[in-house]
């Protein structure tokens, strides 16, 4: 294990942010020189607190599998080549993760128990950071070629996973992306205050180098048509995303000013990175109100307020979470509890237990204001508090409410792919579709979830669309289509 007394004798950091004057004034990651980087000084003692417990639960917060307390104490020791090595074999993508992830490991932490969790994510990304840095992230092609053809359809964290583990495994292997740079919300879902894009095409560079083909700007299910698809390739995968973002019906929904937040941020990511943008709709002046309290909110505040909004308020219908985990969610599971985010920090005002009763317009047919009324939950939902409606400014809304499922139209119609209860694209425990060949990987069939768990279903898709062109596999299979999270 790594320093038997080092849960003891040291407490728990993370690295310091730049100052929020300073941040607020460009696109670049929050810390200085990156994350990293920022956490090198101290990023020693903190893995030395891991326990090496007897069962490290962390496994069990991790879909992936990780091997967190191997790589905590490699990192101790100094040992970075090993601990890459050790972090690789579980995670395609761990400079993703490092930066986007929540964290479920983290909350199933057995220090945590009783102390701060050991900072598991930190360590994650300090490993991977310093590999790139140092060189020992390689390309790694396959020796053999197997003849074989697959299609990924969607550069997501799903889609990528997928394709890296059928390159390497020998499949001649094609990307597609309807976009016209690869990555899906990678690319332009997440700002670069996030985690800055030359992460993202660093990875890509290596998975040509191995083999893999991009094509970015091809409409499947449009340009190309599901049946020319099936029909060109051995198998293919689908992991699209969940994409179909979910919408507030109510009074004035039709007014000008009014947009799904994966409108907002694609525009701001490209501009950001120096692209121009056409008619971008932007916060600067505004009153913007942001609908959703998740991260996707968080997103567009901390891209509202580096576009120097005049007010940014974040809406949430459910009550405002507790400071600590609440007793009705336990260790290990993941609990909802208060959390700030660097966006958070900035600017802005966060209201919770609210609902928009309607959205009110100008003259010329804007949004210039919405009605809220107070809610309290009652038998599980939220319902209006009587004399509670009032008004607050509002020149721009965005909704950040998550998202109910993958297009139907298109690629799922196309290839006549059965959908299940919650209207996901169905997939046996093999995550096979009701279509031969076909394959679903990530939120298209698993509905709306983490990035962690979109990159372990890539890992097992890879597996079985293995099997499937020659079968038999070597490749791992970390999750089955039907595990989620430990809840209660």
């Amino acid at each position: 294990m790594a320093d038997p007394k080092g849960f003891l004798k040291e407490g728990r950091k993370v690295a310091t942010r730049r100052p929020v004057e300073e941040r607020v004034g460009d696109w670049n990651e929050v810390y200085p020189d990156g994350v990293g980087r920022a956490l090198l000084p101290i990023i020693t003692p903190q893995a030395g607190r891991c326990m090496d417990c007897g069962i490290p639960f962390c496994h069990q917060g991790c879909p992936l599998g990780n091997i967190i307390p191997e790589w905590n104490d490699l990192v101790w020791r100094d040992d970075w080549e090993g601990a890459i090595e050790r972090l690789h074999a579980t995670n395609n993508f761990p400079e993703f993760t490092g930066r986007l992830c929540p964290a479920p490991c983290e909350t199933a932490c057995v220090l945590g128990i009783n102390q701060d969790p050991v900072t598991i994510k930190n360590v994650e990304v300090s490993i991977i950071d310093k590999a790139w840095e140092s060189g020992t992230v390689r390309p790694q092609p396959p020796e053999w070629l197997s003849g074989r053809t697959v299609a990924v359809i969607g550069s997501g964290p799903a889609g990528l996973a997928a394709a890296q583990q059928l390159t390497r495994a020998g499949h001649t292997v094609a990307v597609y992306e309807r976009a016209d740079k690869i990555g899906g919300l990678l690319r332009y879902g997440i700002p670069e205050f996030k985690m800055e894009k030359k992460h993202l095409d660093r990875r890509l560079d290596q998975m040509r180098r191995e083999g893999t083909v991009f094509r970015a700007g091809v409409d499947v299910g449009g340009d190309l048509t599901g049946q020319r698809l099936a029909d060109r390739y051995d198998a293919v995968v689908l992991a699209t995303g969940s994409t179909v973002a979910r919408d507030l019906g109510v009074e004035g929904r039709e007014l000008d000013g009014i947009h799904q937040a994966m409108d907002f941020l694609p525009q701001a990511n490209r501009v950001a990175v120096g692209e121009s943008v056409e008619g971008q709709v932007t916060a600067e002046g505004k009153h913007v109100v942001i609908i959703g309290g998740g991260d996707t909110g968080a997103d567009c505040l901390g891209t509202s307020t580096r576009q120097q909004a005049a007010s940014i308020t974040q809406l949430e219908i459910m009550p405002e979470p507790p400071g600590t985990r609440p007793e009705g969610q336990p260790w290990p599971t993941y609990p909802m509890t208060f959390r700030v985010s660097s966006a958070h920090e900035e600017a802005g005002e966060r209201v919770y237990a609210v609902s928009t009763k309607r959205f009110i317009g100008d003259d010329d047919g804007h949004v210039r204001a919405l009605e809220l009324v107070d809610v309290v939950l009652e038998d599980g939902r939220p319902t209006e508090v009587e004399g509670s409606s009032r008004e607050i400014p509002a020149d721009l809304v965005l909704f950040a409410m998550g998202f109910t499922g993958p297009e139907r139209e298109g690629l799922v119609e196309q290839l006549d792919l059965e959908l299940d209860e919650r209207g996901n694209v169905r997939r046996d425990a093999s995550y096979a579709s009701s279509r031969p060949g076909v394959f679903v990987a990530g939120d298209c069939g698993r509905g709306q979830s983490l990035i962690v768990w979109a990159i372990a279903e890539g890992r097992a898709a890879a597996s079985y669309v293995d099997a499937y062109l020659t079968g038999e596999t070597a490749l791992p299979a970390p999750v089955k289509p039907t595990d989620r999270p430990l809840t209660v």
